[in-house]
């Protein structure tokens, strides 16, 4: 085994110039170095064996030289219109909503509809003790009857007095007083009719109505409990739920570039159509359209508010469910859609795409994205329509490798 012991004591030995062990120390030298020359000679042998050794890196981005061209798989790239929708966040809110609430004071006497049911409007929803009301009507219409006796009497009165001033049978100052009377009487006649109206307003107020069609909440009162016209709690409220609003927020960022769009003719105004998915991801079955959008910006979120008007008619929808909507806002005229597996970033983070050129070698072009649409991007610039673009094989080649393209179809 060589050491660097051995070594030195052969260079000592050489440089003592002692014949005697000469030979002694070139024996001992050559025996140390055998090691070291097998070794040298085994890797100068592996080294002229060219590339073909476990170290080799592969063939380089344009392929192996010297190699034939490189199979790879290709899709023909087309523009058409292309639909923009956007995806956003909404949350459900009834299409009406009515506070039940009493407009006269008194004791709760009977609750007249089941809590969580539909009801229509119109309908007796709670009935107030009427006994004061009732009685109250009572005596106002007995005040009018008796007012309306003392009208025909006064008028009756005044009718004779103008009789008999053409005679002079009676002073004129009787007469002016007679019809003076005459218009007092009717004057509380009328009093008393407005005041058996009012009377009878109060008893029809004993029976709480429903004002709206919808479904009914609970009810926060039972039967006994005290109300008042001006109390602040509702007793219960009822929510028109078909149809039913999904308000909608969108960043006024967007929604200024969208505008923009449209301004230019890049896009076209679409339908604003709207799709729902569910909180458990499922799709909502109906579509809605787009009301309204708010003309003011929320200063907290920076976005504004779109309204859309759904269908409900099975009442899937209730208020307050968020929801995820995909609005339609506008059409792309000619969009170039590229599939996923075709585009690659550089280390920058810059998407590039390798395209089969006219002497069929790859191409690389720097692509720029909108979005993903489904299970392909989105192209703005890079890629046009009739490019060949590179989906299959791409690990194999580079820019200016030989290729031999082969058209192939992709699934979605």
């Amino acid at each position: 085994m060589f050491t660097w012991k051995a070594a030195r004591l052969a260079r000592s030995q050489c440089v003592n110039r002692r014949p005697g062990r000469l030979v002694l120390a070139y024996r001992l030298f050559r025996k140390a170095c055998r090691p070291v020359i097998t070794v040298l000679t085994a890797a100068a042998v592996l080294g002229g064996c060219g590339g073909s050794g476990a170290g080799h890196a592969g063939p380089g981005p344009g392929g192996p030289p010297g190699g034939g061209p490189i199979e790879v798989g290709f899709v023909t790239l087309s523009a058409g219109p292309q639909p923009l929708v956007q995806e956003l966040t909404g949350r459900v809110t009834p299409a009406m909503t009515s506070d039940v609430r009493p407009q006269i004071d008194g004791l709760i006497k009977k609750r007249l509809f089941v809590e969580g049911g539909l009801v229509r409007v119109g309908q007796p929803l709670y009935e107030i003790d009427d006994r004061t009301y009732v009685a109250a009507r009572d005596q106002a219409a007995a005040q009018l009857e008796n007012a309306r006796a003392s009208l025909k009497s006064a008028q009756a009165r005044a009718d004779r007095y103008r009789s008999l001033s053409d005679i002079d049978a009676v002073s004129k100052q009787d007469i002016d007083d007679a019809i003076a009377a005459a218009d007092q009487a009717k004057a509380n006649v009328h009093q008393f009719e407005a005041n058996l109206a009012a009377a009878e307003l109060h008893v029809e107020f004993t029976h709480v109505l429903a004002p709206i069609s919808g479904r009914i909440g609970r009810s926060t009162v039972t039967p006994g409990a005290l109300v008042n016209a001006n109390q602040q709690g509702a007793l219960a409220t009822i929510e028109q739920l078909n149809p039913i609003y999904v308000d909608i927020t969108q960043s006024s960022a967007q929604l200024l570039a969208l505008r923009r769009a449209l301004a230019l003719g890049k896009w076209l105004p679409a339908n604003a159509s709207v799709r729902l998915k569910l909180e458990d991801g499922s799709d909502y079955p109906m579509t809605g359209k787009i009301g309204f959008s708010e003309v003011t910006v929320d200063q907290n979120t920076g976005a504004v508010t779109l309204r859309a008007t759904f269908p409900n008619p099975n009442q899937l929808l209730l208020p307050g469910m968020f929801v995820s909507v995909d609005v339609t806002q506008a059409t792309i005229r000619s969009a170039v859609l590229a599939p996923q597996q075709g585009i690659s970033r550089d280390p920058k983070g810059n998407a590039t795409a390798l395209v089969v050129g006219a002497d069929n070698r790859a191409v690389q072009r720097n692509v720029v994205i909108a979005r993903a649409v489904g299970n392909k991007w989105l192209v703005t610039s890079g890629l046009n329509t009739g490019d060949r673009l590179i989906v299959e094989g791409l690990s194999k080649i580079g820019p200016g490798a030989a290729l031999k393209p082969v058209p192939v179809t992709l699934g979605g």
